[in-house]
């Protein structure tokens, strides 16, 4: 199917600019959510996730979501799909990736732009217990890990319909766009690594010698990071080698499930083409890019009374190929 917005993309009068649509939105969109009961999910290597959910009546679709770099099921942008999906009578699943849910993880390892076992995992008992149809959203971070799902599971695909908005489907150009610049992007970076590394420290603690601490404090950039922790806590050589295998750019023509890419051409955190022109050329993908509303942004309405339209859209979107 081809997707068209139920409404154009407007930013809020004096939010027009990429990185006021960005910041704002991360600090303005509400957090309350609907009742929700925490549960945690054992893994087969012996670590967990933590879930934030909640069921809707028997049939009715269940909406599971994946927040982004160093999120978690709080996020503001997150919690908008709950909400949303709470108004339709639908059931959520709000994912916290290993070390994201307030609690640290057991292993060294953690989370990456790439890791779809522990999605796949929680999709299939949330099957196993609804009885309605199961959809799926991403943020950022968790739309890439959610475009890989898809890519890897094709026809095989746990849910019916997806949506990923604000991913950085070129981990390489992504982290070159970040680690560029001065100014926001350098607001942008220190945030990131802020949070990256006072976990990596507590690792350390716990696992002496899992990666080279003296080179971690030392990095300044996302890439540099990378390099000496993520890459090789999650069997990857360096940074290069896992941007090559996590990003799910170049494997957008093996989704096989209606699909939504959303984002905006003037994403702060992302360089042109922020999506593929490749994306184009498969059916079961409809493309959305709009001129303005930064990273996970999308700021519409007034600045004292906002809206949020890419959620809003992303449900719209699984109205419409429900009612299909």
């Amino acid at each position: 199917m081809t997707f068209q917005p139920t409404e154009p993309f407007v930013p809020a009068p004096g939010l027009r600019g990429a990185h006021a649509q960005t910041i704002y939105a991360s600090v303005v969109r509400p957090t309350r959510v609907p009742p929700l009961r925490r549960e945690r999910r054992d893994l087969p290597d012996g670590d967990f996730v933590d879930l934030d959910t909640f069921d809707g009546p028997k049939g009715a679709p269940h909406v599971v979501v994946l927040h982004g770099l160093e999120g978690s099921s709080q996020a503001g942008y997150v919690t908008e799909v709950l909400r949303g999906a709470a108004k339709r009578g639908w059931g959520a699943t709000a994912i916290n990736f290993r070390s994201c849910s307030g609690e640290p993880n057991r292993l060294p390892r953690a989370y990456h732009s790439g890791d779809t076992a522990d999605t796949l995992l929680v999709m299939a008992d949330v099957r196993e217990r609804i009885t309605g149809p199961m959809l799926a959203v991403g943020f950022s971070l968790g739309a890439n890990v959610l475009c890989r799902l898809l890519e890897e599971t094709g026809d095989q695909a746990p849910v019916v319909a997806a949506a990923s908005i604000s991913a950085p489907y070129d981990l390489d150009a992504c982290c070159r766009k970040l680690d560029g610049g001065s100014g926001y992007h350098w607001l942008y970076r220190e945030r990131f690594l802020r949070t990256l590394k006072s976990k990596a420290r507590a690792k350390l603690q716990r696992f002496p010698g899992a990666f080279d601490g003296a080179r971690m404090e030392a990095a300044r950039t996302i890439r540099g990071y990378d390099d000496v922790v993520t890459a090789p806590l999650h069997g990857f050589r360096d940074a290069t080698h896992y941007y090559r295998e996590a990003s799910s750019g170049p494997r957008l023509a093996d989704i096989r499930r209606p699909t939504l890419l959303l984002s905006s051409a003037d994403d702060p955190m992302l360089e042109a083409p922020v999506i593929p022109p490749s994306a184009r050329d498969n059916p079961f993908l409809s493309v959305v890019l709009t001129e303005h509303g930064g990273h996970v942004g999308f700021v519409a309405g007034r600045v004292h009374r906002p809206s949020f339209w890419a959620e809003a859209q992303a449900l719209s979107f699984f109205e419409q190929v429900l009612a299909r």
